[in-house]
């Protein structure tokens, strides 16, 4: 029992690790809480700090996902990885290093489903992409994509802990994206610069 309390508050505190505060801090003396939406997150420090910055901060929020659900597997402890990957994600939102305010649960969840289901986690990435192209809005690819694999996982597999662990991961995001969708609503949500389309 206690191996997998250390596990899970491992994996939380994993997640807590602010890339973003981080970042923008070491690199550009900035604290990014203080600028743009205030969010921990690549989209937030792609708008503020740029594509380099966002690029790290996005690859970091996305690989501590995957590491925290590899835990149990590197460690031979009997806590199903995507409790663990859970537990990073809410890490993620609630970091204790940087005072419980974080980011909105996408990148995070992106990688627990790269060390559990990296099928799912490719396609999300073709469906988040192909909405942010259309739609130009981050926010509404973030959420699609987790509807996608809501669906996903309900039709197309027999995992049962994957359908609760998805389902929960996308009410997350959803929750964390509710100033976004008044502001979709509104027709002023930010939209990305650098997509074609139309």
């Amino acid at each position: 029992m206690m191996e997998k309390a250390l596990i899970l508050i491992a994996a939380y505190l994993l997640g807590s690790i602010p890339f973003a505060l981080l970042v923008g801090k070491i690199g550009y003396g900035i604290d990014i809480r203080e600028h743009g939406s205030g969010n921990l997150g690549g989209t937030n420090t792609f708008r503020v700090l740029g594509v380099k910055a966002g690029l790290i901060v996005t690859c970091g929020d996305i690989l501590k996902g995957t590491l925290a659900a590899s835990l149990p597997v590197l460690f031979s402890v009997h806590v199903h990885p995507l409790l663990a990957g859970v537990c990073a994600v809410l890490g993620h939102i609630y970091p204790v290093f940087a005072k419980f305010r974080g980011g909105k649960a996408v990148a995070t969840s992106a990688g627990v489903m790269l060390f559990y289901s990296p099928l799912l986690f490719v396609s999300l990435l073709v469906v988040f992409f192909i909405v942010l192209y259309i739609s130009k809005y981050v926010s509404l690819s973030s959420m699609l994509a987790g509807v996608y694999a809501v669906i996903y996982t309900i039709f197309f597999t027999d995992d049962i802990p994957l359908m609760i662990a998805v389902s929960l991961l996308t009410a997350f995001i959803f929750y964390r994206h509710r100033a976004n969708i008044k502001r979709i609503i509104n027709k002023t949500e930010p939209k990305v610069k650098w997509l074609g389309g139309k």
